[in-house]
């Protein structure tokens, strides 16, 4: 989970991505750093899983990550959750660097001043990264377009 700030109010983005191409499978935007806005991008990721996949959740330690709603949503799914060490930004690396990104990114054209410019420019950020930003460790390719050559592999 991210947090902004504009306008002196305070929005938080939860995001899932999907290590295998780096892209935001699910996301939750909202005004607190609720247990509630974590568990909306968890149960929107679980809706494009495919019958019998059993992802691995990583997860930094969050009191959103280790509270029992979140730990139930995942065992009823038959998830398993991965923690990062205390303290040890490099166990969550693909995800803040998603957020460095993201961050600098969308700001380049200028600042979003209101809650009613930033939901929309995230949303659209998300959009972008997805299917045109190109990853260096995709080979150049977008997340949408790497997907889409190993299905065909």
């Amino acid at each position: 989970m991210t947090e902004f700030s504009v306008g002196g109010t305070k929005v938080y983005l939860s995001p899932v991505i999907d290590l295998f191409d780096r892209s935001v499978v699910a996301y939750s935007i909202g005004p607190s750093s609720s247990v509630g806005l974590t568990l909306s991008s968890l149960r929107e990721a679980i809706t494009t899983l495919t019958e019998g996949q059993r992802p691995l959740v990583h997860s930094d330690q969050g009191f959103q990550y280790q509270h029992a709603s979140w730990r139930m949503l995942l065992d009823a799914h038959g998830m398993t959750q991965s923690m990062s060490r205390r303290g040890n930004c490099l166990d969550n690396a693909v995800i803040e660097c998603f957020f460095g990104h993201l961050k600098s990114e969308i700001f380049q054209s200028g600042r979003p001043e209101t809650t009613d410019q930033l939901v929309p420019a995230i949303e659209e950020y998300i959009h972008w990264y997805n299917t045109e930003r190109i990853h260096t460790r995709l080979e150049g390719l977008s997340p949408v377009l790497d997907r889409a050559q190993a299905l065909v592999a």
